[in-house]
């Protein structure tokens, strides 16, 4: 079994800003990083929901921990919405936001109805879950949406290598992963094919690979909701695992605040932030702000060490790549309703948070899109259709000095990029 280490705020900074990664791995180990973790709770003035990560921080250089957060306990949005008690939400039902939830938020409810039928979402992630394909039925099963088997042709499961029966070796906390993306990828488009691609180990090279599988077996949308720190190797990897001229590719942009984080960080991916998500009386039913719980726990964002500025990210604070692109919901308050019964932390009906969540959300709206252009980069298409995006202009995830890194404003800013799907007209090209 997996232990999770200690995710105390210090040991966060420590992770997320050390620029040197053996420096970064060396205070891990100093800090006692291999023990339980504990649940991170709001500030005052927030809803008081607690929640869990769902894998280990970084140990070693060039290693990617998921983007997902288990809430643990108190009331989401979706209860307060529905009137539902916290004491009254068990494993047995949904306590966070479904399909309907999500398509209405993001103006896609007609779109997720007609359009996907074809196109294939891969979902990267490490290490395997054996649950996978019968957590990904009774999730789709409970909202209406069509089956998606092995049976039917809609759903594989492949190794980095592409083999389809020599797995990884299985975690329950990649295992909750895997089932939030899975979800999220039939909740936005339930007519899309779903190819998960399972690395062996949780490395930035063998995640790669598997990014790499997803593409050879003809993805043409492509989510990783997993990061690390930057380093020196980045550019390498770009070339190497990321740059695939005509396809969709969507990373998290992390959940530890104000920072970059790799491969977010990469020019060739659409690096997705995070939002808060509530129900409102205005025209469009909803309003969304930056994510920030906490001084360590919210969205991240910045300034690219290492990345070279793609010719279509014209802010001009950073000289090099900007996180994010755009963004979708992704605090856990406000998250979305997941099914997982693998391992310890899988025990039926769960709500997730972190930008594991908007990350595949985004690759979905690509997917409804239409495939992408040939030989385009489909990070440029938000920024040449800003009016199809809903700008969030509200929150900030952390302190900086350049006050668009880490504060919504007008247009873009890091945390929350461009906006938030406004229909499909951002994500064509």
């Amino acid at each position: 079994m997996r232990t999770t280490p200690h995710n105390s705020p210090s040991a966060r900074r420590r992770w997320r800003r050390t620029v040197s990664a053996v420096t970064a791995t060396a205070a891990l180990l100093l800090t006692g990083l291999t023990t339980a973790a504990h649940a991170q709770a709001a500030d005052a003035g927030t809803s008081k929901v607690t929640w869990a990560r769902s894998c280990a921080l970084p140990r070693h250089k060039d290693e990617m921990a998921c983007n997902a957060l288990r809430v643990t306990g108190g009331r989401t949005a979706f209860q307060q919405q529905h009137g539902i008690s916290a004491q009254a939400a068990e494993a047995s039902s949904p306590s966070g936001y479904g399909p309907s939830d999500l398509r209405s938020a993001y103006g896609l409810t007609s779109a997720a109805t007609t359009n996907g039928s074809g196109r294939t979402i891969a979902i990267v992630d490490a290490y395997d879950d054996p649950n996978a394909e019968s957590d990904l039925a009774a999730y789709r099963s409970h909202y209406g949406l069509p089956a998606c088997t092995t049976a039917n042709g809609c759903f594989k499961k492949v190794s980095q290598t592409g083999s389809a029966t020599a797995l990884p070796t299985a975690d329950s906390g990649w295992a909750g992963e895997i089932s939030l993306d899975l979800d999220m990828a039939s909740a936005i488009c339930p007519n899309c094919h779903i190819t998960l691609v399972e690395a062996k180990s949780a490395s930035m090279a063998n995640l790669g690979t598997a990014v790499n599988e997803a593409v050879a077996l003809g993805a043409k949308y492509v989510s990783n909701s997993y990061g690390g720190g930057e380093s020196s190797s980045d550019a390498s990897y770009d070339s190497a695992y990321f740059n695939h001229p005509g396809v969709a590719i969507t990373v998290s942009a992390g959940d530890g605040g104000y920072g970059a984080e790799y491969p977010a960080a990469s020019r060739y991916v659409t690096a997705v932030g995070g939002t808060a998500l509530t129900a409102s009386s205005t025209t469009r039913g909803w309003t969304e702000t930056v994510w920030r719980t906490s001084s360590t726990e919210g969205t991240g964002s910045g300034c690219s060490a290492y990345d070279t500025k793609p010719s279509w990210q014209t802010d001009t604070g950073c000289s090099r790549r900007m996180i994010a692109d755009v963004s979708a919901v992704a605090d856990p308050a406000t998250g979305v309703s997941v099914y997982d019964t693998y391992g310890a932390d899988g025990q039926g009906w769960a709500t997730y948070g972190g930008t594991s969540a908007s990350a595949p959300i985004i690759a979905s709206v690509y997917a409804l899109a239409g495939t992408p252009s040939t030989g385009s980069y489909p990070a440029a298409f938000p920024y040449a259709n800003t009016t199809a995006l809903n700008d969030v202009t509200s929150g900030s995830n952390g302190s900086c000095t350049t006050s668009y890194f880490c504060t919504a404003r007008t247009g873009y800013d890091g945390p929350t990029g461009l906006g938030t799907p406004k229909g499909l007209g951002a994500f064509t090209g």
